[in-house]
């Protein structure tokens, strides 16, 4: 990958703003907040998975806008899953995680240890749980249907009150986040 151009929109959600990114191979990463607040970590994301590759702000980019429009469609409760191309970089490992992910149907929960003996490596809990938490797009590959063991809420990029509400939307109950997103 050299020398592409990574488009990106911000949009308004229920749990607050969101940076929608792709290339033209598909979805590539979803950030909790703006591009002002990420600038520094996309800077050095971009240089390790893409190096010279350009940000350009590209609302009606094809992959951006419907990226947009099916997370609209799913915070109103219309849509269970997405269906857009995604350009996921990381690991085998993460990916082979990032893959089981989209597998969790929708509403429904499971442990880092479910994940972990999907993708045949039973013992590899830790490493599932540093995949899940290195996801790029979540809400579109559901990081968020990760619980703990014992059935707690753990750990979540956005913090636990927006996979709280994820899952209580889920549930087909929304219910306000803290911090009045």
């Amino acid at each position: 990958m050299n020398e592409q151009t990574i488009y990106y929109d911000e949009v308004g959600s229920p749990i607050g703003p969101l940076l929608l990114a792709a290339t033209d191979k598909g979805l590539c990463r979803i950030d909790f907040g703006g591009y002002a607040d990420h600038a520094e970590e996309l800077t050095a994301w971009t240089e390790r998975y893409c190096p010279g590759a350009g940000w350009m702000h590209a609302p009606q980019h094809p992959v951006v806008s419907a990226a947009a429009e099916q997370l609209a469609e799913y915070f109103a409760g219309g849509r269970e899953s997405f269906e857009l191309p995604l350009d996921l970089w990381g690991t085998p490992f993460q990916t082979k995680v990032w893959q089981a992910l989209t597998e969790v149907p929708f509403g429904a929960v499971c442990s880092y240890k479910h994940i972990a003996e999907a993708i045949g490596q039973p013992k590899a809990v830790r490493a599932v749980g540093g995949a899940n938490n290195r996801n790029p797009v979540p809400v579109i590959v559901p990081c968020h249907r990760v619980i703990g063991a014992s059935g707690e809420m753990v750990g979540y990029g956005g913090g636990l009150s927006i996979k709280r509400h994820l899952l209580d939307l889920e549930k087909g109950r929304p219910e306000p986040t803290a911090g009045g997103v």
